[in-house]
């Protein structure tokens, strides 16, 4: 989407994706464990926020070295809709359908043909392994 600019962006995109929002079967491993589920939403978050500052990950931490595992288990558009407002204060992860999981090594698996998204852009089609490597981007930031 180029319109409109900001986080309406992605509230707009999130009510598109509900018209098709259905659980699918993935098969997960987080470090060699493997993890079958049906879920609505997996994503993985190295950071607490996403796109208009959604924090989808609200307990992330950028330099542990691990990932947080989203992963929201099937529940109705009604109840997901109920939902959706609390992730911009990170309070969508004390919900019973909301889990999150830490890794350092990640693969994603579908039955379907979904592509996997980083930070808004088409990454590849799943599956996809995924592994954090602590330390290689350099940022250069003024003294806190």
């Amino acid at each position: 989407m180029r319109h409109p600019k900001g986080p309406s962006r992605y509230i707009l995109a999130m009510l598109a994706e509900l018209a098709v929002l259905r659980p699918l079967r993935y098969r997960l491993e987080l470090d060699g464990e493997q993890v079958d589920t049906k879920a609505v939403l997996v994503a993985l978050g190295n950071a607490q926020s996403f796109g208009g500052g959604m924090k989808v990950t609200p307990d992330a931490i950028l330099d542990d070295g691990l990932f947080d595992v989203l992963i929201v288990e099937p529940l109705s558009r009604i109840n997901f809709l109920r939902i959706f407002p609390r992730v911009f204060k990170g309070e969508h992860v004390g919900h019973p359908k909301v889990r999150i999981r830490r890794a350092k090594r990640v693969r994603i698996a579908c039955d379907d043909p979904i592509v996997a998204y980083g930070d808004g852009e088409r990454i590849a089609p799943l599956p996809l392994d995924v592994d954090l490597v602590p330390g290689v981007l350099r940022v250069l930031a003024p003294p806190a």
